[in-house]
């Protein structure tokens, strides 16, 4: 039996949507029918085990991740990333033990890898009541620290790209000290996602400690080489902040939602919510600053929630401001919410 997600399958449909109401309590049974089909047909068209013990287990570790970061959803929280080899001794260390304790008490939750070196140092600082730990099972160096050993915010990932789904998904800001591959992989993964629009705008802040060159080197060969070359634009710097104190780190976020509070497209609009209104004078001064970001003919609007939004009630008491954005620079689109903030 061919199947499609169209409802054409006669009595496959009809057994799936016993099957959803046996189960009973299923929310959103669009797409856990979908999800049901896609199974049945993987099962049909690929007979090779790898691929189906990967989907498997991608789907059981998505399942998981969601479980254990649903109660935390009204919880603004920041993906810390850093080297597993930092030593305890070390200043960035305490640095990076400061920052999470410092975040703790501005009401924010501390994810890392949940290892050792800068990962242990965040869970440390933060304490392991506003912790989570994304750990990745490897055969050497990445055991679960000290601090996050038998936390029901610990989980162990079997592939990597589901731990970086985690990271990212979960985090309204990122801080990164000095690390090796895996930290500045998801340094360019947040990047990327950043710039392109894949991912939300957040902070993304690079923590270095005082004279540290660790960050400034990585800037220089992005000024020079890809800038340079015309690779990226002016504006990407803007994704990102370099700075040499916790106090810093910690302000630049804070800073961040200290007006914008959350985005949503909406039949192509975006819609920006704040925390408080944005004045006549000030909304004009936007839209002269930054047409550029804007449609051809578009616009700039104050206004309440949109229908679409019902289902969002608990948001419904935020101001908006809706443009009809480009897409196209996101390094802009982050200078307006510095913008916005700084009103």
């Amino acid at each position: 039996m061919k199947l499609h997600f169209t409802r054409t399958n006669g009595p496959a449909d009809e057994a799936i949507d016993q099957l959803i109401r046996i189960a009973d309590g299923i929310h959103r049974p669009e797409y856990v029918r979908e999800m049901i089909l896609a199974a049945l047909k993987a099962g049909q068209e690929d007979d090779d085990r790898a691929d189906l013990k990967l989907m498997n287990t991608t789907l059981k570790e998505m399942r998981f991740t969601a479980k254990v970061f649903g109660p935390y959803r009204n919880v603004r929280k920041v993906t810390v990333f850093g080297s597993a080899r930092t030593s305890p001794d070390e200043p960035v260390y305490a640095m990076a033990r400061q920052f999470g304790k410092k975040l703790a008490e501005a009401g924010y939750m501390v994810i890392t890898g949940g290892g050792q070196g800068i990962m242990e140092a965040a869970n440390e600082g933060a304490g392991p009541e506003h912790s989570f730990g994304v750990n990745i099972r490897l055969p050497f160096e990445q055991k679960a620290n000290a601090v996050l050993e038998g936390n029901p915010r610990l989980i162990t990932y079997k592939y990597f790209f589901n731990r970086k789904v985690a990271f990212l998904k979960e985090a309204d800001a990122v801080a990164l000290f000095p690390g090796g591959f895996g930290t500045l992989d998801e340094a360019m993964e947040t990047l990327t996602l950043v710039q392109t629009g894949k991912r939300n705008p957040m902070p993304l802040v690079l923590v270095d400690e005082p004279g540290g060159t660790y960050w400034t080197t990585w800037i220089r060969f992005f000024q020079n080489e890809l800038r340079g070359r015309g690779y990226i634009g002016d504006s990407d710097f803007s994704l990102f902040e370099r700075v040499d104190s916790v106090d810093a780190a910690v302000g630049r976020i804070n800073r961040f939602y200290s007006r914008y509070h959350s985005m949503r497209y909406v039949n192509g609009k975006l819609v920006i919510r704040l925390t408080s209104p944005l004045d006549k004078r000030h909304l004009m001064n936007l839209m002269e600053r930054f047409a550029d970001i804007l449609t051809p003919g578009g616009a700039m609007v104050s206004s309440g929630p949109l229908p679409a939004e019902q289902e969002e009630p608990e948001l419904a008491h935020l101001p908006r401001l809706i443009l009809d954005f480009n897409r196209k620079d996101f390094g802009r689109f982050r200078n307006l919410i510095d913008e916005i903030n700084r009103f």
